[in-house]
C-alpha cells in the first residue's frame, strides 16, 4: 500500500466524518440546506449514519481493502445522490458542496484502483 493512499484514504475519512457529524449535530448550516432541499426530517439521522459508516469502511480499508472499496462506491453513490437532491430542489449555487465531498471519495478509489 502506498503513503498516498494511505494519507488521501485518511483525508477522505476525516472529512466524509465532519460532514457526518456536522449532520447529526444539526448545524444550521446543513439542516437549513437540508430542509430547502426538500429532504424529510425523518431521513437526517439515517443519512448521517450512512456517511459515518462510509467514512469508517475507508479507514477500515487501509486493513481490508475490498471493505474499502465498497464504502467508497457507497459514498460516490451517496454524494452522487446529493448532487442529484440539490439539482432537483433547484439551488444550482449549492452544487460544489457535495461535489467537495465527493472528490476526495473518488480521489482515494482512483489511486487505490492505481495501486
Amino acid at each position: 500500500m502506498s503513503a498516498v493512499l494511505t494519507v488521501l484514504t485518511v483525508l477522505a475519512a476525516v472529512w466524509v466524518g465532519f460532514s457526518a457529524f456536522s449532520l447529526l449535530r444539526g448545524a444550521s448550516w446543513v439542516v437549513d440546506a437540508l430542509t430547502e432541499y426538500g429532504v424529510p426530517r425523518g431521513w437526517w439521522p439515517w443519512l448521517g449514519a450512512a456517511k459515518l459508516a462510509g467514512a469508517v469502511g475507508l479507514l477500515v480499508g487501509l486493513a481490508v481493502p475490498v471493505i474499502g472499496t465498497v464504502a467508497g462506491v457507497g459514498l460516490v453513490l451517496y454524494f452522487t445522490g446529493a448532487v442529484v437532491t440539490v439539482v432537483r430542489a433547484r439551488s444550482y449555487s449549492h452544487i460544489p458542496y457535495p461535489l467537495l465531498y465527493l472528490a476526495p471519495v473518488v480521489g482515494t478509489l482512483a489511486v487505490g484502483a492505481a495501486v
